[in-house]
């Protein structure tokens, strides 16, 4: 059993390590003072590249450093938390390290959320300082009088843009001056002392600042917040340390050797979720790299702007690859610049990890797929397969140096036996400080077991083989229950998805009076198939073939296109409720 050796300090994952060390000695710093330090050694390597704008180390820092200036003259304070709802641009990034270097907590909020889930993630972390991006001023006028908010930054995707392409995105773009006396009227009307003010105008307050600026902070305090469904599925604020995110970077960064000056990274990944933040960014500054930064995915484009920024590595899920494939030109395409490529976010089929790979091979990549996986709640990414061994399929990888993995029985602590299915828990310095105000979810998510540990339980159900490989199975909330045996959803897609016609699916349960819930597929074909009554039975006989008979689709519904989450998951949930919905409204007939 997995059991034996994962009470000793022989883990078996480690034969796998290869020159990576088992335990790392980890600082106290804070996310921005481990930036500063590579700054030293590395001032004029670009650290960040922008619509060909780039940012050396030494810019960057002293960026960094105004920014925490300006935030002082506007009273920004140690323990404060400043909310950040922006997309990928270098004033995000400035102002996230910025906010570290004072003391304060970031509050990372997707730009796409709708107003009332701003207004949520404001009062929730009680912010006083809000930076966002011009296009959602309307969302800010109706929900800002309703939150403790005081002063409002406006930035815009177009500030650090030059020549043609600033005067273009100016004019096409939100008129960063209309939406700050639009905010201002509405400040007006409520609370004096508040503050609307542009992102240039804030930047150039540190000028007159010259009073201390720095805090006594530690690694081990909040750093940053960032939101995830817990175990519940309501947004919860995940509470992340300085040591938290750092620790991350370190062990990434052994685990994907060589990486340093010179590399540059593809930063799609939004900054507002961990993998972006932690991977794309942080760990990137941490090594020396530049992160390329892209405000907005467009699958279309993403192969011209590979072609155009020429990265070493590529870090993303599998909607990003997907659109690679899709968007695949004739000709033109040189990828033998990119080293490492490293999926993560959510599953990735084996036949589209076949698929990938040799999309990347045609286009003279050596580099294979490393599949990994993480959850915000143990701060991104904690386990990826090692580039020295051979490709075990489905599997998610090793953990990372300093972090356990182990396998229990569901709803229980108890340690499951090899290849047994159960729920994967983790322990190890990039586990969550907790959610935010929320006591019982944490509760419930972080528990001691008799080892004595904090062990973090994902919600995910998989196995781990005798080699300490995990694998991943599915979630657990996704596990239908058909006439008393359970489904997992993701082996089915995974079935579905080898199939020829097939470009993607999804599969949920669906309400049923005779087997409490029935198997629902929704398939999107590969753009050159055409849907007819042919096709639909090919695939339905396809299914018979490969799936038990108590696990297949009772409905197959053909679509366009499947719903996405926010950060490009598919969103099973809105399918579900759909279907709720549907059942509702027949009931009521």
């Amino acid at each position: 059993m997995i059991k034996s050796k994962l009470n000793r300090e022989d883990y078996p994952w480690y034969n796998f390590y290869k020159d990576v060390p088992k335990h790392l000695k980890y600082s106290d710093d804070l996310m921005v003072e481990v930036v500063m330090k590579v700054a030293l050694k590395y001032p004029n390597s670009y650290a960040i590249e922008y619509y060909n704008n780039k940012i050396t180390y030494k810019e960057l820092v002293d960026r960094i450093v105004a920014c925490a200036k300006s935030l002082k003259t506007i009273g920004v304070n140690q323990g404060d938390i400043v909310s950040i709802c922006m997309p990928n641009t270098p004033e995000a990034l400035i102002m996230f390290y910025a906010v570290n270097l004072v003391g304060a907590v970031s509050n990372m909020i997707h730009p796409l959320s709708s107003e009332k889930e701003i207004e949520m993630y404001l009062n929730k972390t009680k912010s006083k300082v809000i930076m966002t991006i011009d296009m959602n001023y309307k969302k800010v006028i109706n929900i800002i009088n309703n939150t403790s908010v005081s002063k409002v930054i406006i930035s815009s995707a177009g500030y650090s843009l030059k020549g043609f392409k600033k005067k273009m995105y100016s004019i096409f773009n939100t008129d960063v001056t209309k939406a700050i006396k639009k905010i201002r009227q509405v400040f007006l009307k409520a609370f004096q002392n508040r503050e609307v003010i542009s992102y240039k105008k804030f930047a150039q307050k540190g000028n007159s600042y010259y009073e201390d600026y720095a805090c006594d902070r530690k690694g081990e305090d909040l750093a940053v917040i960032l939101y995830s469904g817990g175990t519940s599925g309501t947004p919860k604020g995940i509470m992340l340390s300085n040591n938290n995110i750092n620790a991350l970077s370190f062990q990434a960064s052994l685990m994907c050797v060589p990486l340093g000056p010179g590399d540059s990274i593809i930063a799609i990944l939004p900054i507002f979720h961990g993998f972006g933040l932690g991977v794309c960014i942080h760990t990137c500054l941490f090594v020396g790299a530049k992160a390329i930064l892209v405000p907005t995915f467009k699958g279309k484009k993403l192969n011209d702007l590979i072609k155009k920024t020429n990265p070493t590595v590529l870090v993303g899920v599998p909607t990003l690859f997907e659109a690679l494939v899709r968007n695949e030109p004739k000709k033109g395409l040189d990828l033998s610049n990119i080293k490492l490529i490293i999926s993560g976010g959510d599953v990735l089929p084996e036949n589209k990890y076949n698929e990938y790979n040799e999309f990347f091979a045609r286009h003279g990549s050596k580099a294979k797929i490393r599949v990994g996986y993480g959850l915000t709640e143990s701060t991104a990414a904690s386990c990826l397969n090692p580039s020295n061994v051979k490709h075990r399929p489905n599997s998610i990888g090793i953990p990372l140096p300093d972090m356990i993995y182990k396998i229990v029985k569901i709803g229980t602590t108890k340690e499951a036996d090899i290849m047994e299915d159960g729920e994967i828990c983790i322990n190890g310095p990039t586990v969550m400080m907790g959610y935010l105000n929320e006591e019982e979810e944490t509760r419930n998510t972080l528990k001691e077991h008799k080892d004595g540990k904090t062990w973090l339980h994902t919600g995910d159900v998989g196995c781990m083989d005798e080699d300490g490989f995990v694998y991943f199975k599915s979630r657990i909330k996704r596990i239908i229950i058909s006439s008393g045996y359970n489904v997992y959803p993701s082996y089915i897609e995974e079935i579905i998805n080898k199939h020829e016609y097939v470009s993607n699916s999804t599969v949920i349960g669906v309400p049923d009076k005779y087997r409490g819930q029935r198997v629902k597929a929704y398939v999107v074909l590969k753009k050159e198939v055409k849907l007819d009554e042919n096709v639909k039975e090919e695939i339905k006989q396809y299914c018979e073939k490969y799936i038990a008979k108590y696990a297949l689709p009772r409905e197959y519904e053909f679509k366009n296109e499947l719903p996405k989450t926010l950060v490009g998951k598919i969103a099973y949930t809105v399918l579900e409720e759909e279907e709720k919905l549907k059942e509702k409204l027949n009931f009521n007939k």
